[in-house]
C-alpha cells in the first residue's frame, strides 16, 4: 500500500498540477468520502480510470517485495465454501499479488474494479448496488457471504446488503481514519489472524 499511495499522490501531482503536500490531502479526502481515491478523481476531476489505475499499479518489483506466511496458507485452505477476492483494484495488479504468493488456486475468482461497473458507471466498492448486483450473480443468499475488509467503509455498505462482515486489522494502512474503540455495530468479527475466520464459521462471531 505505501507504493501505490505513493503512487496516488505522484499522479495527482503530475495530472492536476498541485504540489505534494496538497495532493497528499486530495488522495485521502477523497479516500475518506468515497471508499476509493480514485471515485473523487473521476466524478471532480474528469480522470479516466484506465488511465489513473494504470499509472498507479505499475509498481515496478512488486514480486520481490510480496511476502506470504504459511499459516495464511494454511487457514485459506482449511476454510469451507466458496473463495474471491473483490478488490477496487485493477485485475493485472490482483493475479501479479496472487502469483506472487502462489495462492491463486484457494481463490474461485476474482473481481476486480473492471468488473464493478453498473450502466456505464465505476462503481467500486463501498457502492451498495453493485454488492447486491454481485451476490445476486453469486446465486447466494446475503446472509451466506462474509466480506472479509480492513476499511470499515466498506464493512457498513456490506452489512447495509445484509452480509455478514469481518474487520481485518492486521493490514491497516497508516493515515486510516481512527478506529473506533471496539468493535463496531455492524462488524460481526474482529481479526488479526486469517486462522481466526474459524470462530465466524462455526457459529461464535
Amino acid at each position: 500500500m505505501p507504493g501505490i499511495n505513493a503512487g496516488m499522490t505522484d499522479y495527482i501531482v503530475e495530472f492536476l498540477g498541485v504540489d505534494r503536500e496538497q495532493a497528499d490531502a486530495l488522495r485521502r479526502h477523497y479516500w475518506r468520502r468515497y471508499g476509493a481515491t480514485l471515485l473523487g478523481l473521476v466524478r471532480h476531476h474528469g480522470v479516466r480510470a484506465s488511465h489513473f489505475l494504470h499509472y498507479t499499479h505499475r509498481l515496478p518489483g512488486l514480486e520481490a517485495r510480496v511476502r506470504g506466511h504459511a499459516h495464511d496458507v494454511a487457514a485459506l485452505q482449511r476454510l469451507p465454501g466458496r473463495k474471491f477476492i473483490l478488490t477496487n483494484a485493477p485485475r493485472a495488479y490482483a493475479e501479479r499479488v496472487l502469483a506472487a504468493l502462489d495462492i491463486g488456486h484457494w481463490f474461485d475468482g476474482v473481481f476486480s474494479v473492471e468488473d464493478m461497473r453498473m450502466f456505464g458507471q465505476l462503481r467500486p466498492k463501498p457502492d451498495v448496488r453493485m454488492l447486491r448486483r454481485l451476490v445476486a450473480s453469486l446465486g447466494v443468499a446475503p446472509s451466506q457471504c462474509v466480506l472479509v475488509e480492513d476499511t470499515l467503509e466498506h464493512q457498513k455498505a456490506a452489512r447495509r446488503v445484509g452480509l455478514r462482515t469481518v474487520w481485518m486489522q492486521r493490514w491497516l494502512r497508516r493515515g486510516a481514519p481512527a478506529r473506533p474503540a471496539g468493535r463496531p455495530a455492524y462488524v460481526d468479527l474482529r481479526v488479526r489472524h486469517l486462522r481466526a475466520l474459524w470462530r465466524l464459521c462455526a457459529g461464535g462471531g
